[in-house]
């Protein structure tokens, strides 16, 4: 059964620019590295559409970014990405959102959101390496305690397992391609792959 749009909303939570991708050091200069965040979490806005945007930061060009995207912001200094998610969807499900799709920043290849709702309980997208967890969506007032991180595929299912919600996981190629380590630079060809 599918939910009205107005009861489903994207939350992405988007690090300074100048910090991010520390990890591809190696492969491009802090001003290509900014770049990229800029454009993978632009991509990812693009992708959320047409359901409303709202993004968790505690950065002010990112909050300027936001509002140029035409996403909202939540202003969460100094929470670390967990805390500043689970204070994002509390926030969402106290003005009435019944679902959060939350959505990493990072995922340049994404097309498309709005689907992955519509399901009760949790539906979860799996990074590539079925280890880190690239979007989950959850009931908004369900209480989801996040643990991102090594491993938070599974500690997102063993969560909603806890909470006595059925799980739903999704394997999208395109959505499972994050971008941490040089190496992930080098997407396939999308054409070539089967959606």
């Amino acid at each position: 059964m599918s939910e009205p749009a107005g009861s489903v909303a994207v939350l992405i939570p988007v690090k300074a620019f100048r910090d991010a991708k520390g990890r591809l050091a190696e492969a491009l200069t802090p001003a290509e590295r900014a770049e990229l965040a800029r454009s993978m979490a632009t991509s990812v806005v693009r992708a959320a559409a047409p359901l409303p945007v709202w993004v968790v930061c505690d950065d002010d060009d990112v909050a300027a970014w936001a509002a140029e995207v035409g996403a909202s912001v939540l202003w969460k200094p100094g929470r670390g990405l967990n805390g500043a998610v689970e204070e994002g969807v509390a926030d969402l499900a106290g003005r009435g959102v019944a679902t959060v799709i939350v959505a990493h920043a990072d995922l340049p290849h994404a097309e498309r959101l709005a689907h992955l709702a519509g399901t009760e309980g949790v539906t979860l997208v799996p990074d590539r390496h079925e280890d880190g967890t690239n979007v989950a969506v959850v009931p908004a007032a369900a209480g989801f305690v996040f643990a991102y991180g090594p491993g938070s595929f599974h500690h997102h299912a063993a969560e909603a397992d806890r909470l006595g919600l059925p799980v739903r996981v999704v394997r999208e190629p395109r959505l499972a391609w994050d971008v941490d380590r040089p190496d992930d630079l080098n997407a396939p060809d999308w054409d070539a792959c089967p959606s």
